[in-house]
Order: C-alpha cells, then structure tokens, then sequence
C-alpha cells in the first residue's frame, strides 16, 4: 500500500458543560459530542520525507498545523524511519468549534496506521491524539459519546435519534483561550445536563434530547451573531439550536430533510458558510471508495 485516503467528520457539540478545573488550569467539560457528514478529506502517500499541502485553504502547513503534530507523534511512536505526504481537503470553518483541526489530526493517525501496518489499537491512537489536542480522541472513535474531563474520558453511546443539522457560519471566528477566559470571568446561566440527553439518546427521544441541548460558552463566546442566527433556526423550524464548542459556528436541529433544506436556504441568504448535515456514526476512517458530497447548501 503506496496511498490511503481518509475521511475526517466534524464534530457538533449538542450538550457543553464546564464542570470544575483540573490540575494545570485545564477545564473539566461534561459534553455530548456527535460527528456530522461534513467530512474532510486526507490523502496520506509513502515518503521519506515529511510534507503538507492545503489546497485552497488559507490554513497554514507549518509545524503548529495538527497534521504535521500527528504525524511526528506516529512516526516518534512506532519508531518507524519513515515519512509521509499529505494533503488535506479543507471543508470545516476554521475556529468554528467543529474540530476540523483535530480531525485531521485523527485522520492522519489512523490513516498511517493502516499506511504503514503498524497495527496500533484505538487505545494507543487516541492515546497519541490526546497529546496533540483534547478532540482529537474523539474524532478517531466518532460517532455519539459522551465526552468528560479534558476530553480523553470517553463513553461510546447509541446512534443520535434520526434528524438533520443545520450548520452556520457566521462572518467572524471564535478564539477557544479567550472563550474559556470570558467563561472564567463571566460564568454562565446555562448548564445543560449531559445525563438528561445521553437519557433520552438511548430512548430513541429526539424531542427529549433537544429540550436538553445547550452549551455553557455560548453565552461568553463574544460571538455578536449567535443570537440572529438561533433566532432564523428557530423560526425555520429548529427543535433546539445553539453554538458548537467555543463557538462560532451555530445549528439548528431538525426532524425532516425538508425543515433543515429550508432552513439552510434561508440562512445562506445572509451567511456564506452553511452546511446541511446528518448525524455520521463513525470518527477518521480509511476510505474504501470515494464518498457522496455532502456539505453546503446550493
């Protein structure tokens, strides 16, 4: 095997809870966390060295950039005197609570491991991905987990009730430091029970789960366009809608194709970014075969 191809889902937050402080000055986070058909795509090839390429993105390929620290950690790992080409296919706003960083990360990790047969557990690869960031673990498993301490707590839950997401962008980025530093000064109102929503995951409840939905940054995310945006969701139809992550991205939840397709007509009148999704029940994979685009509305 000369190549691989592999897919990166984004993540939504439905449910993002602070719950104390760990050693280090690290939040401790209660989260439910679902990856999403807005996949990124990475393409991993056989080298000696040691290369990235962003086509069409304005991301930099320097060594901050998650990918090139995924694959240090791999080939520092395995021990393995080896190297790898990558290009990434951007698809996930940046500084948009998505994870599209990490689940690059996770990409490459998993991609390697089957580029390279080095035949790590899941364990081990999100041992790795933890190092490089708290949601890269989660974006190698994927799927619905409910997501504790720094991230690296994770339990596997069933399938998300059958919906649709609307995903906005709005016209500016969310700084994830600065959240945690307003949150730290501000607090919040909300706190959304993350057990309430694994509850009704697990009976099939989409309405319950929506009434449980929430995130404890949006309110000091300093994204001016939070509001507008949850409001127009909700006039189309949205069940719940809320922030993702530390922001700045925003969804709605919808229980037909027709709402969400609607809604995402109506909101890319005013906003560039907007992405119609559905629940995705795997993290980085290596493709088998090219998939169907999924992403922004027409």
């Amino acid at each position: 095997m000369k190549q691989v191809t592999v897919i990166a889902p984004a993540k939504l937050n439905l449910t993002l809870d602070v719950t104390g402080v760990l050693p280090g000055g690290y939040h401790a986070l209660d989260m439910i966390m679902q990856t999403i058909t807005l996949h990124e795509r990475v393409v991993l090839r056989k080298s000696q060295g040691l290369s990235l390429r962003l086509p069409g993105s304005r991301v930099p390929p320097n060594d901050k950039n998650t990918a090139i620290k995924a694959a240090l950690a791999f080939f520092h790992y395995t021990g393995l005197l080896a190297g790898v080409d990558m290009e990434v296919h951007k698809v996930t706003p940046v500084r948009a609570g998505m994870a599209g960083g990490s689940a690059d990360a996770a990409a490459v990790l998993v991609g390697l491991n089957a580029l390279y047969d080095a035949r790590l557990s899941t364990s081990e690869l999100c041992a790795l991905g933890a190092q490089i960031g708290a949601d890269v673990p989660f974006a190698i498993f994927g799927g619905t987990c409910r997501v504790q301490g720094l991230g690296d707590m994770l339990k596997p839950l069933p399938p998300c009730p059958d919906c649709w997401f609307t995903v906005v962008m709005p016209s500016v980025g969310v700084s994830t430091p600065a959240a945690f530093a307003a949150y730290d000064q501000m607090g919040s109102p909300v706190h959304p029970s993350a057990a309430d929503a694994e509850k009704a995951i697990r009976e099939e409840d989409l309405l319950g789960l929506c009434a449980a939905c929430g995130n404890a940054l949006e309110e000091c995310s300093g994204a001016k366009e939070t509001g507008r945006i949850k409001k127009l969701l909700t006039e189309c139809g949205a069940l719940a809608s809320l922030m993702t992550g530390s922001g700045s991205a925003v969804f709605g939840v919808f229980d037909t194709e027709e709402k969400a397709k609607n809604a995402a007509l109506t909101l890319k009148k005013e906003y560039k970014q907007v992405y119609l999704t559905r629940p995705d029940r795997g993290g980085a994979r290596v493709l088998r075969h090219l998939p169907k685009k999924h992403g922004a509305a027409e």
